[in-house]
């Protein structure tokens, strides 16, 4: 073994610390990355050089260290379980929040909200039967009902509002996944060409893992690893990405509330007729909520939540008309339709004054006000328009509780799995100065090897042979 080898020695040590201190500084300049995995430099000790003849038998000392590659701090099975936990809390977040917002349409308990307005409403009728054919109270009335019609129609609005503007962010959804999913294929493309030259592709691989965790929260995908270091991601078990290649979703279906049109879905852009049958991610909460309404109710929220509002209207108009029908006005004549209700489900008044309120149960009763005391009761008939309002508050409220309760449940969950994540690849900064602290020292004692040992050179080759000059 040549007595220079130690001077390879110390300088494999001088490289070894070098690098490591080179790696902790990478991962304390990107603690604050999203996206980032922490990283490590894996050396190996190089064993001694073979020896034969003579001194074969002498122990023979190893050459140092190499570094054999710098490490990518990634748990596969944590990453999968942080894409599924976020894809369903993200699923759960959505439909919560459509809730919620639906429960702010109600105004419920409050002045403004329709149950105030349908009791002022009944009041005004017994206003109107104390006073009958006198102007006031039915100029009161007719503003009351003016009230209870126009509070069902901005809720119906609102509604509409609602449900557009999360049928347009599915296109937004959409498009995000798109290019989401574009990028991951040219990742896959120059991770494969690095991988294959030898190199580290560690930066490409955290891109590509927060790009596929993006993907899988507004879808739901899932990632399937291949050998060559590419990976394919599946939407429904089938392939949005594979390789370099994409396969680009599309949102259709109507765009406009109870406009003409299927009922939105998602479906491949180059198979369509064929929606996506999606299990969780944002875009399922989102075609939940989009749903139509069915003969159960159990349809989408904002479109059940309309029929309901729908009904109510229909049950208020018809009820009213039937009282108006079956009595007279104070000038004898016969009752007249009080609401107009048209198949688009709009509800108007039609009574203009007190001349047009049937509130006599004779047709000689011009001071008679049973009639108008009838519609007093309306309100608390079983079935009747108070009773469907309550019923619908109190199915909406109780919905969105159980929304917001699942919510808060995902999110725990997908919170967990973040943590139990980071628990591995995340930087540590304690961690990362020990790391920075000790590889310093090895540093040290490198060069302080190597100056031992070019001490001894000199020595030899300068001191030595110097007796008899």
């Amino acid at each position: 073994m040549s007595t220079f080898s130690g001077l390879n020695t110390a300088m494999s040590g001088l490289n070894a610390a070098r690098l490591a201190m080179e790696t902790a500084g990478n991962n304390m300049a990107n603690v604050g990355t999203a996206g980032y995995t922490r990283q490590r430099a894996d050396f190996l000790s190089v064993g001694s050089v073979a020896s034969t003849g003579l001194l074969a038998s002498r122990p023979g000392v190893g050459q140092g260290v190499t570094l054999t590659g710098i490490a990518r701090l990634a748990d596969a099975h944590l990453d999968a379980r942080v894409r599924g936990t976020i894809a369903l809390a993200a699923q759960s977040d959505t439909r919560a929040e459509a809730m919620t917002n639906l429960e702010g349409i109600l105004r419920e308990p409050g002045e403004n909200g329709l149950s105030a307005l349908l009791n002022d409403f009944w009041a005004g009728w017994q206003d109107v039967a104390n006073q009958p054919g006198e102007a006031s109270p039915a100029v009161v009335l007719i503003e009351r009902a003016k009230a209870v019609a126009n509070r069902i129609g901005l809720s119906r609005t609102e509604i509409s509002d609602q449900w557009e503007a999360q049928r347009q962010s599915l296109d937004t959804m959409v498009g995000d996944i798109n290019a989401a999913a574009s990028a991951v294929a040219g990742l896959n493309e120059q991770i494969r060409s690095t991988l294959a030259s030898g190199g580290t592709p560690n930066a490409l691989l955290d891109q590509r893992d927060l790009l596929t965790q993006n993907i899988a929260e507004l879808s739901g995908a899932t990632v399937r690893e291949l050998p060559d270091g590419t990976i394919d991601v599946l939407i429904d078990g089938n392939a949005l990405v594979t390789g370099g290649t994409v396969r680009p979703l599309e949102a259709t279906g109507a765009m406009n509330f109870g406009g003409a049109g299927a009922a939105p879905s998602i479906q491949w852009a180059h198979r369509t007729g064929s929606p996506i049958a999606l299990q969780s991610g944002r875009l399922a909460g989102a075609l939940a909520v989009l749903a139509p309404a069915d003969g159960n109710g159990t349809g989408g929220s904002l479109a059940e939540g309309a029929k309901a509002l729908e009904g109510i209207a229909k049950e208020l108009a018809g009820r009213v008309n039937d009282v108006q029908a079956g009595g007279f006005t104070v000038a004898g004549g016969p009752g007249q339709a009080f609401f107009g209700f048209d198949a688009a489900g709009n509800l108007a008044v039609l009574a203009q004054g007190a001349a047009d309120l049937a509130t006599s149960s004779t047709i000689d009763g011009n001071l008679d006000g049973s009639n108008a005391a009838k519609m007093t009761e309306l309100g608390k008939v079983p079935g009747g328009p108070d009773a469907l309002w309550a019923n619908l508050v109190i199915k909406i409220g109780t919905t969105t509780r159980a929304e917001a309760q699942q919510a808060v449940s995902t999110a725990v969950a997908a919170s967990g799995a973040i943590n139990a994540q980071q628990s591995v690849s995340a930087v540590s900064l304690d961690e990362e100065n020990v790391a920075l602290i000790a590889n310093q020292h090895a540093f040290q004692g490198a060069a302080r090897v190597m100056t031992a040992i070019d001490e001894m050179l000199d020595t030899l080759i300068n001191r030595t042979g110097l007796v008899g000059r």
